[in-house]
């Protein structure tokens, strides 16, 4: 191992409407993590949300890799642990699973156990019990994943279609997954289901051809959003907006961060979505660049 490495992992906007737990796509803000070997644990964080990240031993990056060290049984060094942060924590950003990505690669750097990239992504989703942030943020692009019945993730990848472009609306609160997920029912309809497949495979054709008549109908989604609604204010309306260049909206994740889609150089629009958030007293901030398509870098 050379005396440091650096892990760099995008964020990641999850669902994107009916794709609940199965599709994803990296964001252009990133977790950055730089490690060696050391005598004692020592921590520090920059960047966002600094004041709220552990800088102890409980620190969820550190913890994931105790964990993969302990699942290989092979114990792990203390480390220097130099993270900067631009992943707004709690927004439905991929926060975690680009924290549980760092801890997996640090334990796999540390011990020397000659992962690729697909075996650190299996990992991770193993330990974060849902593929779609992680596989994003680990492939880059657009994913679309699905566990097999052995556990292992399986993932696919297409590009953003050049006509179309993405940006994520933060509101200025933050909404746990825990209780984002609370929300949501045991059991669905048939009706439920038949009606989320038929978007799901409707939104990755239009994204796979770059056709634009299947939007807004490519984001209708009844699994999450609609139970959601009562935790983000604002977010019926948002997703009921229309107008020029809007292709439509999803929750990012959990939320409370809504995703964007709309015709690249329309940018305007996502204006529309600040102005709602704004009449039920949110700030919110942008988060453009579009999408990330390096995914998982190590170096």
């Amino acid at each position: 191992m050379p005396p440091s490495t650096t892990v760099r992992v995008p964020g990641s906007s999850a669902n994107l409407g009916p794709g609940f737990d199965a599709l994803g796509l990296a964001l252009q803000v990133h977790l950055e993590c730089r490690f060696s070997v050391a005598n004692r644990l020592a921590i520090q964080v920059q960047g966002r949300d600094a004041a709220i990240i552990s800088k102890g031993p409980d620190n969820l990056i550190w913890q994931t890799a105790l964990a993969v060290a302990s699942r290989v049984h092979r114990p792990l060094p203390p480390i220097d642990l130099l993270i900067h942060n631009e992943i707004p924590l709690g927004k439905g950003l991929g926060s975690s699973a680009a924290a549980l990505l760092a801890g997996v690669v640090i334990a796999e750097r540390l011990l020397n156990l000659g992962w690729k990239h697909g075996r650190i992504l299996n990992e991770a989703a193993r330990i974060e019990g849902h593929p779609d942030n992680v596989a994003a943020s680990v492939l880059g692009s657009i994913v679309a994943s699905a566990v097999d019945p052995g556990g292992l993730t399986r993932s696919v990848r297409l590009e953003m279609p050049p006509e179309f472009d993405a940006a994520v609306i933060v509101p200025n609160f933050q909404l746990p997954t825990k209780e984002a997920r609370a929300v949501l029912p045991d059991s669905y309809s048939k009706a439920d289901a038949v009606f989320n497949i038929q978007r799901a495979a409707l939104l990755i054709a239009a994204l796979a051809t770059g056709d634009k008549n299947a939007f807004p109908t490519a984001l209708d989604d009844r699994l999450h959003q609609p139970f959601r609604a009562s935790l983000v204010p604002g977010l019926s309306e948002i997703l009921r907006l229309r107008a020029p260049g809007l292709l439509g909206c999803a929750l990012s994740g959990a939320g409370p961060a809504v995703l964007v889609f709309y015709e690249r150089g329309c940018d305007q629009v996502t204006d529309l979505i600040r102005q709602v958030f704004a009449l039920h007293g949110c700030t919110t901030e942008l988060i453009g660049g579009g999408i990330c398509k390096t995914g998982l870098e190590i170096y």
